[in-house]
């Protein structure tokens, strides 16, 4: 066990084993990642984006396929347009373009595990559909504890930095009114809310 704490290799009589003894009473868990690149070696780019407080939202393709996207936003206009980075050895992008069309999901601070496990940051057993309560749309499965979304026509896209980037037509929009949560924000690595 790697939790804080020393460890002290003891024999175990009669089997010929050593096994790791933690003295301190009660491990702690690190509240940061511990496989994670140190800061200063991180690239001057990583640092900068890090920096951006950027919105977690679900974009969801009809197959269905989905990702988590942060490097994303809206840009207003007759039509609206929505720009977002991929992954384009995502199951999203080949479906995404398959389809012509996706849905953009705003998600909130209830909506953590739901967002890693659309980022391949956690286990998602029988599937990333599995087991969620969903919307099913013409341009997507839309999760129904994220009020908001946006139904998105693909125009174009084009290799942008190490991603590729999607330029779409917003061509529906829902929203939840009232009591709508706060959103999930993804800042310097890890989630956060807004602080009122």
């Amino acid at each position: 066990m790697y939790a804080h704490g020393i460890h002290v290799a003891q024999h175990t009589p009669g089997t010929g084993r050593m096994f790791h003894v933690n003295h301190e009473t009660g491990g702690r868990i690190h509240s940061t990642d511990p496989f994670a690149t140190p800061e200063q070696e991180k690239s001057p780019i990583r640092r900068l984006r890090g920096r951006l407080a950027a919105p977690v939202t679900l974009w969801t393709a009809p197959g269905p396929a989905g990702l988590t996207v942060s490097s994303m936003l809206v840009a207003d206009g007759a039509p609206g347009r929505v720009l977002g980075l991929v992954d384009e050895e995502s199951d999203f992008y080949d479906a995404a373009l398959t389809a012509g069309r996706f849905a953009v999901s705003a998600l909130g601070p209830a909506d953590q595990q739901l967002a890693d496990k659309f980022a391949g940051l956690m286990p998602a057993p029988g599937g990333l559909f599995a087991g969620g309560d969903w919307t099913e749309t013409a341009y997507g499965p839309v999760p129904r504890s994220a009020p908001t979304w946006a139904g998105c026509l693909i125009d174009t896209k084009r290799a942008y930095g190490w991603a590729m980037l999607i330029e779409a037509t917003i061509e529906t929009a829902e929203f939840a009114g009232a009591g709508e949560p706060d959103p999930l924000l993804h800042f310097r690595g890890r989630y956060r809310r807004l602080d009122r």
